[in-house]
């Protein structure tokens, strides 16, 4: 489970996050405050993250930001795009800028698990959310992910699931596990390899093309 506190001085927006963070599976909220003043540093010691608004009293989000020693990893949420610039350089993982949907959200909260949990053998789940619907993927019920321009297609035995996401990315999630990229459009998962054939990887009755750029690198990695 992943601790948050959200900084937010609008009640709606306080609403729409609280609701956005009750439906998602690995999250627990320990607080809203309307201020940063209002927190103390050992609360602020007990979470992985905070949800923090630019535009607060007295203190606005940034500038309280600045005023913490170790500080938790941050998404801001914010009405205002124009101090994303400034943000990133305090080294915030995203930046909402309201009205956000919650794909949206879940696609910047999925950025803080892949920093906050560590990767280990005893963790192969991950959520997906597609089709308003959230999904607990068992990482070994992989096949491959394909590419889909904005999308990633992530084939498993039972279904297949679209989501906004890069390709990119999933590769560094997935790179401690027993995945590897071998196409611009298709990374696989090793365990599932049935046969390999000319430039193809088989898995199922799926034939998925070896690029010219990963081709070595894949055939090195299975001793060929």
């Amino acid at each position: 489970m992943i601790n948050c506190i959200i900084i937010e001085d609008e009640h709606g927006a306080q609403e729409i996050l609280e609701n956005y963070v009750d439906k998602t599976p690995f999250l627990h909220c320990k607080g809203i405050y309307e201020s940063g003043l209002d927190i103390d540093s050992q609360q602020l010691e007990k979470v992985d993250f905070i949800f923090l608004d630019i535009q607060l009293p007295e203190l606005n989000g940034l500038s309280f930001l600045r005023t913490l020693a170790n500080p938790p990893k941050v998404i801001i949420t914010t009405a205002y795009p124009d101090y994303a610039v400034e943000a990133f350089e305090e080294a915030v993982v995203d930046y909402l800028v309201k009205p956000f949907s919650y794909e949206r959200f879940f696609k910047a909260v999925n950025r803080i698990q892949d920093k906050t949990i560590e990767k280990k053998e005893n963790i192969k789940q991950f959520f997906l959310y597609a089709d308003k619907t959230i999904y607990n993927i068992h990482i070994d019920d992989v096949f491959f992910l394909k590419a889909e321009v904005d999308y990633v297609k992530v084939v498993t035995k039972q279904k297949n699931i679209l989501i906004l996401d890069t390709l990119r990315n999933w590769e560094e999630k997935l790179q401690n596990f027993n995945f590897i990229r071998i196409h611009r459009s298709y990374i696989i998962n090793m365990d599932k390899i049935e046969k390999v054939s000319g430039n193809q990887v088989f898995i199922g009755d799926k034939a998925i093309p070896i690029g010219k750029t990963y081709k070595n690198t894949f055939l090195k990695l299975i001793n060929y």
